[in-house]
């Protein structure tokens, strides 16, 4: 049995989205010691900041969820910076754990980092079967050297490293800032905002053809843990429901419960991305027991409501 309360956990991005849904979680499991590295005292680009972070947490596993992320749009413009960042943390990170005898080391992989036309739904002996989709590829193969390091510092240095593998995530607490959000925050705020303001139509990129599948944070963050207390292989694994919508249906769900009644046009002079997006979920729930609870319209409705009491904040954040 895994016992949260003798265990010290380091959890590198705990402030952020996901990271604040596991820090609950391992709080009501009884975890008495969590340490949540904050990036103004400790650039986790830095080894020495590293070091630091190491000496002064002093962790017995470490939940790297700490990345540079974004949108579409944010990674057309930054894929030299989301390539290098996410790299350059994750390896030194890995490294040190290595260095210091950590008993868990669990990083985070992206759904990015899947072939751009890999077989639906995705299963993880598909990870190495083709490029990523070009828009995110940068960001998706710097992801993915991090298993390819912790299965070689398995095999080499003993180190017990696992990989996660989430598909898209969406929730209350997600990013609202219009130029770095993901779909369903993005698409949540201009129905809002539209309705709010009389607006007679709003403008979504792409054709609306493309399919996604879409995990609540919660029920990620629930994912994580039961992996550290229950999973100890190599192998990736991931994490999602398995099921699929088109990006297009999804809006006219947002559209709806946001209460916008306006039209929906779609630029179709911007790329769609990966044209379809659904897991093989049959590992985690085999490994682990994972298996998502909450269904996707409770969920987005959930984060409407979020949005519209935390508005002004999230709004305000987005510059």
């Amino acid at each position: 049995m895994w016992d949260w309360n003798k265990k010290r956990v380091v959890v590198t991005g705990g402030g952020g989205f996901l990271g604040s849904y596991i820090v609950r979680k391992l709080q009501d499991r009884g975890c008495g010691n969590v340490f949540v590295p904050r990036s103004f005292k400790y650039d986790l680009r830095e080894r020495s900041a590293i070091r630091r972070m190491y000496d002064d947490a002093r962790p017995d596993v470490v939940i790297h969820l700490a990345a540079v992320v974004g949108g579409i749009g944010a990674n057309l413009e930054n894929p030299g910076l989301f390539f290098y960042e996410n790299l350059i943390m994750g390896v030194q990170l890995i490294d040190e754990a290595k260095e210091r005898g950590i008993e868990k080391f669990v990083a985070t992989g992206t759904i990015c980092a899947y072939p751009k036309f890999a077989s639906i739904p995705f299963h993880e002996e598909d990870l190495w079967k083709g490029y990523p989709e070009e828009t995110n590829a940068p960001y998706g193969l710097a992801k993915k050297m991090l298993l390819v390091q912790c299965q070689a510092y398995r095999q080499q240095y003993g180190l017990n490293g696992i990989f996660l593998l989430p598909v898209n995530l969406y929730g209350p607490g997600d990013n609202f800032d219009v130029e770095t959000s993901h779909v369903i925050p993005a698409v949540i705020r201009k129905c809002v905002e539209a309705r709010e303001s009389g607006e007679k139509q709003i403008v979504l990129w792409g054709s609306g053809n493309a399919t996604r599948e879409f995990l609540h944070a919660q029920d990620c963050a629930e994912g994580v843990l039961l992996a550290v207390e229950k999973y100890d292989k190599q192998d990736p694994v991931n994490l999602g429901t398995g099921t699929e919508i088109r990006i297009r249906d999804l809006a006219d769900l947002i559209k709806r419960l946001s209460g916008f009644t306006g039209e929906i046009v779609w630029d179709t002079n911007r790329p769609d991305g990966q044209p379809r997006r659904c897991l093989d979920i049959s590992r985690a729930e085999k490994e682990f027991g994972f298996r998502a609870q909450i269904e996707l319209e409770t969920g987005i409705r959930e984060t409407i409501n979020w949005f519209l009491c935390h508005k002004a904040a999230s709004v305000g954040t987005a510059g």
